[in-house]
């Protein structure tokens, strides 16, 4: 390691990796300080239960790696990354043995839903028309649209919540399909611009998918790394950082981190009253997950639900409501949303030749340590009967151990803070750059900035820009 790089980048999570590489790109020496042993944050994978199996230990399905301007413009494949797609993106069965279906085509989607077939046309059309003037918008920080009037078309179906959104469907599968979809924004429904994420997912999955990658999601992780070191970036794993000045000199320092980490690798640089704001920062629900290595496909009663990626468990819009109001307000579901993906389905190098494995989480209250493995197995095998016959072995991570394993996941917070909206363009805090910090050279690049959570590398890509307009 050399003791001087124009800049240092602190995590190597999507976007930390993103800024690395859009600051190596600009010609500058960049190198990556990463904590653990491997790349990855939220993409890595293990063999959490049995040798052979392979299971991604946070993001799995990634519709926004795809969709995403900067990981899009990257030539990943040509350093092994490859996505496979599920033949149904998503599934949402209920206890009458129907199911909805998220299918490639719109129409298939909507055929399905009788006579709310034409108000899930309406619902999803705009975005769709619209994705490639507004993207840049909804993955990004607040500032002037380049396209205003498409922005405000998805502003008028994204600002209400998802109940109040709810009500455009009748039937119980539509109405279901779309409360799973808003369910990933981690909170009630009942929050305004909750509409935003099932709106987003329900159009992506129709213009791209929702693939996963082929050996895990770690892959994704393995190919920004590789690319990163051939343009002339450094990596250092195994490096945990936990003040600014065990670093080499560096002009540009670019943390992929949480707030409170922040505070606590910067704070004898920031402002007073910067530690005081990012210390009010409010983080959201966390998760139980589980992975298992099973002997066979889950056998859900619908068959066009084995088929599916991911699957939403939770039986109706109301159900799904009522048991994310509750865990937002402190207090252990018995019968929770799980979400479940089935990565081996379209991916069988996941598993031994003839097994599978299969991923799932729920939502419980921050820092819990409530251990919901009966539950969500439960949920399964409501709909799935004899899925607990197959499960060879199983790996559990409370949302207390999820921290342990990630300090970026604090109380078991996937979302690096709860995006609702007091802090969807307001994250870390108010500020007219919020990658910017009060320390000079200092940016923050994590999932607490715009545009926050998910596979996309737009917070990394942001910070960098950021970094480099003061650099220049």
């Amino acid at each position: 390691m050399k003791d001087r790089y124009d800049a240092v980048v602190v995590g190597a999570g999507p976007n930390g990796l993103a800024a690395a590489i859009r600051l190596q790109q600009q010609g500058l020496s960049v190198l990556l300080l990463e904590g653990r042993d491997t790349t990855g944050g939220g993409m890595r994978s293990a063999a959490l239960t049995l040798p052979g199996y392979v299971h991604d230990i946070c993001s799995a399905v990634h519709p926004l790696a795809l969709a995403s301007p900067f990981l899009s413009s990257l030539p990943l494949a040509d350093h092994g990354l490859r996505f496979v797609f599920p033949e149904v993106a998503a599934a949402h069965p209920l206890d009458d043995g129907s199911a909805a279906l998220l299918l490639r085509r719109p129409d298939d989607t909507a055929a399905a839903l009788g006579i709310d077939k034409n108000s899930y046309l309406n619902l999803v059309s705009s975005t769709m028309r619209d994705w490639s003037k507004i993207s840049d918008a909804i993955l990004g920080p607040l500032r002037m649209p380049e396209y205003p009037a498409a922005l405000m078309r998805f502003g008028i179906k994204a600002f209400p919540s998802a109940l109040c959104t709810g009500k455009r469907f009748k039937t119980p599968q539509a109405r279901a399909l779309w409360a799973g979809m808003a369910a990933h924004a981690i909170q009630p429904l009942g929050n305004l611009a909750t509409s935003a994420i099932g709106l987003v997912l329900l159009a992506l999955g129709h213009l791209h998918g929702w693939p996963v990658p082929v050996g895990g999601s770690q892959a994704i992780a393995d190919a920004l790394t590789s690319y990163f070191i051939s343009i002339g970036g450094v990596v250092q794993c195994d490096t945990f950082i936990s003040s600014l000045e065990e670093l080499p000199e560096t002009r540009i320092i670019v943390l992929d981190v949480a707030p409170r980490q922040l505070v606590r690798i910067a704070g004898g640089r920031l402002a007073d009253l910067d530690k005081i704001r990012l210390g009010r920062y409010r983080y959201g629900m966390g998760v139980f997950k589980i992975d298992w290595a099973l002997t066979e496909p889950i056998p859900f009663s619908h068959a066009a639900v084995r088929r599916a990626g991911t699957v939403h468990l939770g039986g109706t819009l109301e159900e799904i409501a009522r048991s994310e109001k509750k865990s937002a307000a402190g207090h252990i579901v018995d019968k929770p949303f799980v979400l479940l993906a089935q990565q081996s389905i379209a991916d069988p190098s996941r598993a031994p030749e003839g097994k599978h494995t299969a991923w799932a989480y729920c939502h419980v209250p921050n820092g819990s340590h409530a251990d919901q493995t009966s539950a969500i197995e439960a949920q399964v095998e409501r709909f799935a009967p004899g899925f607990k016959d197959l499960i060879l072995a199983r790996h559990t991570f409370t949302a207390a151990a999820m921290e342990a394993y990630n300090p970026n996941y604090v109380g078991g917070d996937i979302n690096c803070g709860v995006q609702d909206l007091g802090q969807l363009f307001t994250r870390p805090i108010i500020r007219l750059n919020p990658y910017r910090t009060s320390a000079k050279g200092v940016y923050l690049c994590s999932s607490a900035t715009p545009p926050g959570g998910g596979v996309h590398g737009m917070c990394g890509f942001h910070a960098a820009e950021t970094a480099i307009k003061d650099f220049f």
